[in-house]
């Protein structure tokens, strides 16, 4: 989920709401290189590395674990998925749900459409995107820019053991791109439950906890995630 000391509040209330349903629930939040300091693969092979301590500590239960990701932290964690089901091992590593955030599923599309009100524009995306990619060739490759992934083989064969919850604001700039990439998940047969909050950003449920007055709606989107866990990884 990107940087775990800009993410420390809003863990702390992911963790406080999972407590209320999990008896000894675990955060692992990995703190990945960022660009232009580093660049592809390089944050791609942390997410795995990641992973694969996470799934050491669940004692190799990959059917415990939810793999979350917002924004940027969202393209890793679908590289993540596709990475998995192409490694031979891919049953025994599967997670068991995927929670995303505002993903950013391609790095550049049309589809990148700016508005009004949100922080983010489709030019500085174009900028970042570029850097992260290195290459002109990389922003067609799916492991680098998931929602280039257009094969529905593939995405059912990634796709975690109960499916993903995406939830975006229905004002934000990747608003109709994820619109575009829910449904071909839906398309492939995967479960994905989504939700576009009327009236919000990018990473509305990241923003809400910092700008919202009241503890209720600055909860609320957190509220919903994970319910959206305990639906789909039942408690013991």
């Amino acid at each position: 989920m990107g940087s775990a000391y800009f993410y420390l509040e809003p863990l702390l209330v992911l963790m406080t709401l999972l407590r209320s349903h999990y008896k000894n629930p675990v955060v692992f939040a990995l703190e990945y290189s960022l660009i232009p300091d580093s660049a592809f693969p390089t944050q791609l092979t942390e997410t795995v590395a990641g992973y694969e301590f996470v799934l050491a500590l669940a004692a190799g239960d990959a059917s415990r674990i939810c793999v979350a990701g917002d924004s940027a932290g969202g393209t890793l964690v679908l590289s993540l998925l596709l990475t998995l089901a192409q490694n031979q091992r891919k049953e025994s590593m599967t997670p068991g749900y995927a929670t995303l955030l505002s993903p950013w599923t391609t790095l550049k599309t049309e589809l990148h459409q700016n508005t009004t009100s949100d922080f983010l524009t489709a030019d500085a995306l174009e900028k970042y995107g570029g850097q992260y990619a290195v290459n002109t060739e990389n922003l067609s490759n799916p492991l680098v820019s998931p929602g280039c992934c257009t094969d529905l083989a593939r995405w059912r064969k990634a796709s975690p053991l109960n499916g993903m919850y995406i939830t975006y604001g229905a004002e934000e700039v990747f608003a109709q791109e994820i619109r575009s990439f829910t449904k071909r998940l839906r398309k492939a047969g995967i479960g994905v439950s989504t939700q576009e909050e009327p009236g919000q950003i990018h990473a509305w449920v990241i923003a809400s906890l910092f700008l919202e007055d009241s503890l209720k709606e600055r909860t609320t989107g957190m509220r919903e995630l994970v319910k959206a866990v305990v639906a789909n990884i039942k408690p013991l």
